[in-house]
């Protein structure tokens, strides 16, 4: 195939992340590492980078400065505009010019996206008024407070409204932007992504943010080598009897375990797996949805049809088609 003349190669979706001293390095970290440069193991479809109210040294609480040379116009050329995980201190306000700049790229139809802390940035601008929201859970209840017209989740990993979207903290924030990725790129891609950062699935959003880790010492009690191994064997019928003897638990203890390390049921866990491969493999491939049901453990066409729309609210026709259609606008 003859490749596209450089003028008509689709241009990359842009993400700007606006840093404010003493930017969080670590919320940063986890949007550069999702939507920056992976190599040529996957090909590049967002433009990263960085801006500041002020630029020039940008100061971060890990010891070290970054020299930003952009400014607030970089978020008038940004589809997603990033704040991560910096927030006003207690009683402090946002600058009246980041205000104005979130709002314009926002009205124009960047998505504005808060990670962490980030949340009381997007909330004093205005564009969490009468939405629901998720922060750190030690910050929900400030959050709540100072904007009362936030519906504050202290729960959640994250919330996507579409144009406006917020995390809890720490890697929730990876979360987060992996569901970005896959929703605007599809599940595939967001899965490579995945893999080149060593990292397991993305975590639904409705999990909790503080569900309990194991403890340092009985490694026995991780859920890692069984969330591995189910991973792998997709294709299986799997029951969480079957779960519970791999894990040489009783069923109960296993339920408790992916509730307290997971926020969520093994039979909920293994499904969302299952409709994450499902429309991996409809992305990527022509097989038949009868193939593609045998291939994921949901044992006929029928049963993946009523379990895909349950999930996504539309079947998998459909959605092989509405996502060939946005590839080929990319590519077109």
């Amino acid at each position: 195939m003859t490749p596209l003349p450089r003028t008509q190669l689709p241009s990359p979706h842009r993400v700007v992340a606006l840093l404010q001293p003493p930017q969080p390095a670590f919320p940063l970290a986890c949007a550069s590492g999702v939507f920056g440069d992976h190599g040529p193991a996957v090909p590049a479809r967002y433009a990263f980078e960085v801006c500041a109210e002020r630029p020039g040294p940008v100061g971060t609480d890990s010891g070290y400065a970054m020299l930003v040379t952009a400014g607030l116009e970089a978020l008038e050329r940004a589809d997603t505009v990033l704040v991560p995980g910096w927030g006003p201190p207690d009683g402090g306000q946002v600058s009246p010019d980041v205000v104005a700049a979130l709002r314009r790229a926002h009205a124009r139809g960047a998505r504005v996206v808060g990670l962490c802390a980030g949340a009381f940035v997007l909330a004093a601008a205005g564009l969490l008024d009468g939405r629901r929201a998720a922060t750190h859970w030690a910050r929900a209840a400030e959050l709540a407070s100072r904007f009362p017209r936030v519906r504050v989740d202290p729960a959640v990993l994250y919330v996507d409204h579409g144009s406006v979207a917020t995390s809890a903290g720490a890697a929730a924030g990876v979360d987060l932007c992996l569901h970005l990725v896959s929703a605007d790129q599809g599940a595939a891609y967001a899965t490579r992504i995945a893999r080149r950062m060593v990292m397991p699935p993305h975590r639904e959003g409705c999990q909790l943010q503080y569900a309990e880790l194991p403890a340092a010492g009985p490694a026995a009690d991780s859920l890692a080598p069984l969330l591995d191994w189910l991973g792998e064997h997709l294709d299986e019928p799997v029951s969480v009897a079957d779960m519970a003897a791999r894990a040489r638990v009783s069923p109960r203890t296993l339920t408790r375990r992916f509730t307290e390390q997971l926020g969520i049921s093994p039979g909920r866990w293994l499904l969302d797996r299952r409709i994450d491969a499902t429309r991996a493999l409809l992305e990527e491939t022509d097989l038949p949805v009868e193939t593609i049901a045998h291939r994921v453990g949901l044992s006929s066409a029928v049963n993946l049809r009523r379990r895909f729309h349950e999930a996504l609210r539309t079947t998998p026709a459909a959605y092989r088609r509405a996502f060939r259609a946005a590839r080929a606008g990319r590519e077109g």
